[in-house]
């Protein structure tokens, strides 16, 4: 009953049509509290999504909901007549609230959908990435240079190395010793992992829009159709590198195995599923990517993969207090499994690239 009460003062405060008729509880993700709420209005009910932001995660949330709006109301601007996300507004004209208990609350439509956290199904991997080329599409004529940088250098591999090896150096908890090979193979490819965020610092690159989170699961699908209808969760939005989100789209999909496969040999990269993510991406985005872009996407998936193992290997040096830990040596397990990703991508990376010009050719 007093999550009753919450959700409908909050509703009250976005000033939602109707009367509070009812709520579920939604459970995917571990950050966000999440809700769905139905109203009565007259004969109708209308459902929208309610949830309270945990602001001990992000520490920002006016900043994110500032990034947000501009982003939201850029893509219904352009595409009045596509299924868009919509952030309600208080009668201050904010799209965020501060309840009395000092909890931050958002709501946004509703859509009817299905979601994937992993698929196997080609059709499905080449939809999501026509859902996220299709995002960057939308929005390759906004100045992402105007958003906050909410995580500042949260993609700038170059600076994740360089902290990487200085906790390397410092030794703190005396784990060197567990994982010489991996700090030798970062160490081999550390210039070539962080020439792209070098030369984005450069300005050798556009400044995108970049989601950052460029998982399965956060594009809604038509239950019946298995067609794309729209990208969610932009708590991460913020300018960067298109390539980047396609580097970690693929890195993500493309892997055979789960992030924390103790055994290695089960992971590799796998060329069909690139093929599909690609032919659906480059499909949308093609016309909006520079040649430089295009020419750096096999890179970028290298690039991030190797980014991602140095975060797992630097939180391990340094006593697990970022990453959610299962076990001891968790994050070493983590740490192998995307280099074992990184070199079979090295590996196959003038095959990747060959896929690459196909799909530009193709669509």
């Amino acid at each position: 009953m007093v999550m009753f009460e919450k959700l409908t003062e909050v509703g009250a405060q976005f000033r939602l049509p109707g009367k509070f008729y009812a709520y579920d509880t939604i459970k995917n993700g571990n950050i966000n509290s999440t809700f769905k709420v139905t109203y009565r209005d007259g004969e109708t009910l209308k459902s929208y999504i309610v949830q309270k932001i945990n602001t001990n995660v992000f520490h920002n949330p006016e900043e994110i909901m500032e990034n947000i709006d501009h982003v939201t109301e850029h893509i219904r601007e352009r595409y009045p007549n596509e299924v868009s996300l919509h952030f309600h507004h208080t009668a201050e004209g904010k799209n965020y609230l501060y309840d009395e208990d000092g909890s931050f609350w958002r709501v946004m439509n509703y859509v009817d959908s299905i979601t994937f956290d992993t698929c196997d199904d080609l059709a499905v991997i080449s939809a999501t990435g026509e859902a996220f080329g299709h995002f960057q599409m939308q929005l390759s004529d906004f100045d992402g240079s105007i958003l906050h940088e909410t995580i500042p250098d949260f993609h700038n591999t170059h600076k994740r190395l360089d902290k990487l090896f200085d906790d390397v150096a410092a030794n703190k908890l005396g784990r060197n010793a567990d994982c010489e090979d991996e700090i030798e193979y970062l160490s081999s490819v550390r210039y070539k992992a962080g020439q792209l965020s070098e030369r984005y610092a450069n300005g050798d690159f556009p400044i995108r829009v970049t989601h950052n989170d460029t998982k399965s699961n956060n594009v809604l699908f038509d239950r019946i159709t298995k067609r794309p209808i729209v990208v969610i969760d932009l708590d991460t939005v913020m300018p960067g590198m298109a390539m980047y989100d396609f580097g970690d789209a693929v890195r993500f999909i493309c892997n055979t195995a789960a992030e924390d496969e103790p055994d290695v040999r089960r992971v590799y990269f796998d060329t069909s599923k690139f093929r599909a993510f690609c032919k659906g991406y480059l499909g949308e985005v093609k016309h909006a990517l520079t040649k430089e872009e295009i020419d750096s996407l096999v890179l970028a998936a290298f690039s991030i993969t190797v980014e991602l193992a140095s975060r797992f290997l630097d939180d391990y040096l340094t006593g697990d207090t970022y990453f959610k830990v299962n076990y001891p040596g968790h994050n070493l397990i983590r740490t192998r499994c995307q280099l074992q990703l990184a070199k079979d991508i090295l590996r196959k990376s003038d095959e990747l690239k060959w896929i690459v010009e196909e799909s530009i050719k193709e669509g």
